[in-house]
């Protein structure tokens, strides 16, 4: 069965060496995120403004580019790869929270210290914080606490017990 018909949207068309310099960088190989098998699940977050998005991310998250074309951009912060969308107008299945006024996602994000992301996005303007809590949980004490984005995400940010096999 051929792709017609299934392609919703066409990303710009790339040259095959970017100008150098350019905003547009390819990964290569050796910097992919994960090991490059099995698979991968991340998220893409639909945004009001792409560019400030990515201003406030890598401010706020200490995020850092794979790539960017502009309206679309693939991001991580510490490994964690995530994905931006601008919101296209007419598009209504595709709307940014703060364009919805309500989110029906939460961005999960585990690691060594959560503490100080949850305050380097509130000193970057993150609202709703949620300083980090002990919760009674199944395989023991998880910490969590989080925020929403300027873009109108929630943010659940907490230590990596989740992560570990837990038996019942």
């Amino acid at each position: 069965m051929g792709t017609e018909g299934r392609l919703t949207h066409r990303l710009p068309s790339l040259p095959d060496r970017e100008a150098p310099g350019t905003a547009c960088q390819r990964a290569r190989p050796a910097e992919m995120i994960g090991d490059g098998q099995g698979t991968s699940l991340s998220v893409m977050l639909i945004v009001p403004d792409a560019r400030a998005a990515i201003g406030w991310y890598r401010r706020a998250l200490g995020a850092t580019e794979l790539w960017n074309l502009g309206s679309v951009a693939g991001l991580q912060v510490e490994g964690a790869p995530f994905f931006l969308h601008e919101s296209v107008p007419g598009r209504a299945t595709e709307r940014s929270p703060t364009d919805a006024g309500l989110t029906t996602t939460r961005i999960e994000v585990f690691l060594d210290d959560p503490s100080r992301l949850i305050d380097r996005a509130a000193d970057a303007g993150a609202t709703h914080i949620e300083h980090l809590t002990p919760h009674e949980a199944p395989w023991g004490i998880h910490r969590q606490g989080g925020f929403t984005d300027p873009f109108g995400h929630r943010w659940s940010v907490g230590d990596r017990t989740p992560l570990q096999p837990f038996s019942r």
